[in-house]
């Protein structure tokens, strides 16, 4: 198996992965909905953490934030699949086109980086204190997502010989 070949099929192994995700967010709205308003009320962080002040109870703005997370999860699926198709389409080609074919994928996978990373990690984990939950903690599946996709977007990015004719 070609390495060209090789990165085409993980990329699409990935946009399958995360369509999945994006299915499992509009089939289970409601229960993934309570999991955004939980971190955003803080209500299941420690009690006396002193920093239950940075909460958001306006529901409008959860609403907001899970439509945001949904949108992004389309445009990491979306822009995979392109990227995996752009990169099937040129698998044949000399290794500067095959180079430029990568943007598309690039671009998916440095989206969904910052959304499990940016959004899950920094600012839910840190800023809303959701590594205190023992209900609503969703650090261990963020920092899944961000090594896979990081992982794949370094290895992607990495230069390829010349195809195999």
């Amino acid at each position: 198996m070609s390495i060209r070949f090789a990165k085409i099929l993980l990329l699409a192994t990935i946009a399958l992965w995360i369509s999945l995700v994006v299915v499992g967010n509009l089939s289970d709205y409601g229960t993934n909905l309570l999991f955004v308003r939980h971190v955003l009320n803080m209500d299941t962080i420690f009690p006396h953490a002193h920093v239950h002040q940075r909460a958001i109870h306006w529901r409008l703005l959860h609403y907001a934030v899970y439509t945001l997370i949904v949108a992004s999860e389309m445009l990491i699926a979306v822009a995979c699949w392109l990227g995996a198709w752009c990169l099937w389409r040129v698998r044949h080609g000399s290794a500067d086109v095959f180079r430029r074919a990568k943007r598309t994928a690039v671009l998916g996978l440095t989206v969904g980086v910052m959304l499990w990373l940016g959004v899950f990690v920094a600012i839910a984990g840190e800023w809303f204190g959701m590594w205190m939950s023992k209900q609503w903690n969703g650090i261990q599946s963020a920092f899944r997502f961000t090594i896979v996709l990081l992982v794949m977007l370094v290895w992607l990015t990495q230069s390829e010989d010349e195809p195999d004719n």
